[in-house]
């Protein structure tokens, strides 16, 4: 089957895959982007996201020298405001509204928070190389962000766009947190399908596929004594990443001391290897998915913590898989298995090339 096109299933999100693995053979005539690595300044006071920069909001950053965060000063989401009167949508809106239209013209109110993280003071610095102490500081940091807003939000979204095609316009270690009233599309359908598969077979569905991929070792890339880096068996983009806990867990501020210093570990070494595969600062969108934190969400015994990477690039630095077409208008679609792309991520050093690059000079 590796070699044939075939269907595969993603039972979080109930849709199927096309995986065409013979279609890596063709030859590329298509958009080949420009190579990744420029040389960011250290500190540059026109990057709103260093230190004592002016943002455009005219506030003035701190001289922090660690983990900073502060509200985006372009907030997609507004505390207190309301975007309309909802029909019965599933969402939170107002329920029982005039129904002549047939329910196609539908609203729904919508509040939120949108906050900047900054992993670290120098522009220049990634992930993968900081000090493991910094990635656990930026760990903790997002359970206080959760813990903090969740009191308030039904859905606390933290994500890093790492890489100018994946939208990142400040070249500056970060990422967001966007908390919202209402459960977004990707952690509804997530929350519908873990439910119905915990009701059917009596085992929360990622705790199972975690214990299934132990087993088989097929399309594992790294992992530790706490955390577990897979290549899911229905992978959308060519080398996409799934994270998750070694132990049924719901949220991030569930995780022990141990598990966020593994948690830092795992990353490091994971963002390195991507790293690695094409010698480039490695585009892609994380992600963080836990169980929702709103009053109707009691038991939420369904869900199980995890993080996604969608990384972009395809066969080099300069080509990615682009969505469009069928992907758009028909169903998701790959162009190699996901035991092959685990397999080309897990036989990666686990040294930084930058480092060995440093190391041979």
């Amino acid at each position: 089957m590796d070699e044939q096109p075939h269907l595969r299933f993603n039972p979080l999100k109930e849709e199927w895959v096309v995986v065409s693995p013979h279609r890596t053979k063709r030859p590329w005539k298509g958009q080949v982007e420009k190579p990744q690595e420029t040389v960011i300044p250290r500190r540059d006071l026109n990057n709103p996201l260093v230190p004592s920069a002016v943002r455009a909001s005219g506030a003035k950053n701190p001289e922090y020298s660690g983990v900073y965060v502060f509200n985006n000063d372009f907030p997609a989401l507004l505390d207190g405001g309301e975007a309309g009167k909802g029909c019965d949508d599933g969402v939170g809106g107002d329920k029982g509204c005039d129904d002549n239209d047939g329910g196609l013209f539908q609203s729904a109110s919508a509040q939120g928070a949108c906050r900047v993280m900054c992993f670290h003071p120098w522009s220049d610095m990634i992930l993968p190389l900081m000090e493991t102490k910094d990635v656990v500081k930026v760990v903790e940091e997002w359970i206080n962000q959760f813990v903090e807003l969740s009191k308030k939000y039904r859905w606390v979204q933290i994500f890093e766009n790492r890489g100018e095609i994946m939208g990142c316009s400040n070249p500056h270690p970060h990422c967001q947190i966007w908390a919202s009233s209402f459960l977004p599309n990707e952690p509804l359908a997530k929350d519908k399908a873990q439910k119905a598969y915990l009701k059917k077979h009596g085992t929360p569905l990622l705790v199972k596929y975690l214990n299934l991929e132990l087993t088989k070792k097929e399309r594992i890339v790294v992992e530790n004594d706490h955390w577990l880096a897979v290549v899911p068996y229905w992978a959308v983009w060519p080398y996409e990443t799934l994270l998750l806990p070694k132990r049924h867990v719901l949220r991030l501020p569930d995780l022990t001391r141990k598990e966020q210093e593994s948690l830092a570990v795992i990353m490091k070494l994971l963002v390195t290897k991507y790293d690695n595969l094409f010698q480039c600062s490695f585009p892609y969108s994380m992600g963080w998915h836990g169980a929702p934190t709103g009053s109707d969400d009691t038991d939420c015994s369904h869900w199980q913590l995890h993080a996604q990477y969608y990384p972009p690039l395809l066969r080099s630095a300069t080509i990615k898989k682009f969505m469009v077409g069928y992907e758009m208008l028909a169903s998701p679609q790959r162009d190699l298995t996901a035991e092959q792309a685990a397999s080309k991520l897990r036989e990666l050093p686990e040294v930084h090339y930058k480092l060995s690059k440093d190391e041979q000079q």
